[in-house]
């Protein structure tokens, strides 16, 4: 076992097998939180590897990519908006549950105890069913989740797409472990669960025998990610699909699957994309008569109405014929190109940002973050050419270049730096023309 004072690194066979839970207790049991690695971290070349190995897979077999670029930027946006609190404050889900362990725990368990490693294995993916399934069926929770449901591409980069405000609701569901079990053995699994479910978001695989009975698959995971009728709040699973068997949730991939939400929202910016139902809820609170009726348009499901039952009616979920088209950006192949370019310096630097955060001070750490918020955003705005979209990405052009001047943004390249300053010098002209054409002349064109 680890002891305390040793230096924990995550070695190349480690991070792999941490994607698919593939570790040994005596490997990952360590005694205090701060030792513990951040496994989801380390992961991120194994996320591109398995996304680019993929990509390979389904050309070779379909003779196509497995997705669209504008959904998977999307989600990709997704996944950096839902990381961004976390260069500000600690996990939700780990401060509270210390918090439960130093002052209400029960008895402890032994850090370093095979037997506390697999109960913990068992107790988060058990926690992890409850919060996923109570996530589909409170309205509130459904928020949250409903931004990793909005893709309507299945893909490695689907996995991505997170929700900014998920966290702040599944703690909850873990909390009765904090009675017994270690926070740093919570912590390695809570992970562990999280990174195993990014390989199943995947069609290139399509069965796997035996396993399919117990564990969670691509094939399994695949039908709860369907609008079809049949595909409606089941297979909840995180790791173990056994849960969905005990608990009557369980559905078997059988007619094809259409992706996405059953009400797509057509769009790829990625603030209407986290927060959209949010505002379905504001205005449906306001609209619905009856303190009680209200309360109900919170906690009861998302297709609940007055004189429904709690999940609301089955028969209101519209039909699919398989025959849907998915919304795709009108961007033409050149904007689509800059946008990609634009996206990946964003992403540089977003890293760097991550990498940097202990020793950057708080007004840079501000604007840094402010600028990725507002490169996602005019990103989206392009993608669908909203009306604003010159004129945002006029704006954030503008901001790039303050930043660079004031040195809370550096050149990824210092020997480029010059280059950097003409090219955006040059975006800003660019856009400024079509904010102005825009302004005199109507609607992007």
């Amino acid at each position: 076992m680890k002891s305390p004072e040793a230096r924990h690194e995550v070695s190349v066979s480690q991070g792999f097998r941490a994607m698919f839970y593939m570790m040994k207790p005596s490997e990952t049991s360590f005694q205090t939180l701060e030792e513990v690695p951040d496994y989801v971290k380390k992961a991120t070349p194994f996320f591109i590897s398995l996304m680019l190995l993929e990509l390979v897979v389904s050309w070779i077999r379909k003779g196509k990519p497995p997705g669209r670029l504008d959904d998977a930027l999307t989600s990709v946006s997704a996944g950096v908006l839902s990381r961004l609190p976390g260069l500000f404050f600690r996990s939700v889900e780990l401060t509270s549950y210390s918090y439960i362990w130093e002052n209400y725990r029960l008895f402890n368990l032994p850090w370093d105890s095979p037997w506390t490693w697999y109960l913990t294995f068992l107790g988060v993916d058990f926690g992890y069913y409850w919060f996923h399934r109570m996530a589909h069926e409170v309205n509130i929770m459904w928020a949250g989740h409903q931004t990793h449901h909005s893709s309507e591409d299945y893909n490695l980069s689907t996995a991505l797409r997170q929700s900014v405000f998920q966290n702040y609701t599944s703690w909850i569901f873990y909390s009765p472990l904090a009675l017994f079990i270690p926070p740093s053995v919570y912590a390695v699994h809570l992970q562990f669960n999280l990174l195993y479910q990014f390989w199943i978001h995947t069609e290139v695989i399509n069965h796997l025998g035996p396993l399919e009975l117990i564990l969670n698959t691509p094939s399994h995971h695949r039908v709860h990610h369907g609008r079809n009728r049949y595909c409606i709040d089941k297979n909840y699973a995180g790791v173990l699909i056994i849960w969905d068997r005990i608990f009557g949730t369980f559905e078997a991939e059988n007619e094809k699957v259409v992706y996405g939400l059953t009400h797509p929202i057509n769009t790829f910016e990625p603030i209407k994309v986290q927060f959209h139902h949010l505002f379905y809820i504001w205005t449906a609170f306001w609209a619905t008569p009856g303190f009680f009726n209200k309360f109900s348009v919170i906690f009861k499901g998302p297709g609940w109405g007055p004189g429904k039952p709690r999940l609301g009616l089955s028969e209101e979920i519209p039909e699919v014929t398989g025959k849907e088209v998915p919304f795709s950006s009108p961007a033409s192949q050149l904007l689509k190109i800059y946008t990609v370019v634009q996206f990946a310096l964003m992403l540089a630097f977003y890293e760097e940002t991550f990498a940097d955060a202990a020793v950057l001070s708080p007004v840079t750490l501000l604007l840094r973050v402010w600028f990725i918020i507002l490169t996602l955003t005019s990103m989206g705005f392009l993608l669908d050419q909203r009306p604003q979209a010159a004129i945002m990405e006029t704006l954030r052009c503008l901001m790039f270049l303050m930043l660079y001047r004031f040195g809370h943004l550096k050149p990824l390249v210092p020997s480029l730096s010059s280059a950097f300053e003409i090219v955006f010098s040059i975006c800003i002209a660019f856009w400024g023309v079509r904010s102005m054409k825009q302004l005199t002349s109507g609607p992007w064109k």
